[in-house]
């Protein structure tokens, strides 16, 4: 399966960030599998799932303080790229 995220290092904490359908990070019970799904990718590392809406609007999912992190963080200065989980 391929899928967007980034890895990402501030103040000394490692983390990743996957990109996931909305539906996802609105129901905790899909948010969780799909956090323990991607640590297949990112082992040892705190995951954020990230969705966006209709307007492109992103909502975070994970870490309340890597999600606030996240929420403060334009899109554009996430180092996003394509990742395969096998």
């Amino acid at each position: 399966m391929q899928f967007e995220g980034a890895v990402i290092r501030e103040q000394g904490v490692t983390f990743a960030v996957v990109v996931v359908r909305k539906p996802v990070v609105d129901h905790r019970s899909e948010a969780d599998r799909a956090i323990r799904t991607f640590s297949g990718a990112f082992p040892g590392l705190p995951i954020v799932l990230m969705a966006q809406d209709g307007r492109g609007a992103p909502t975070y999912y994970g870490r309340p303080d890597l999600s606030r992190f996240l929420a403060n963080t334009p899109l554009g200065a996430i180092p996003w790229r394509r990742y395969t989980l096998n």
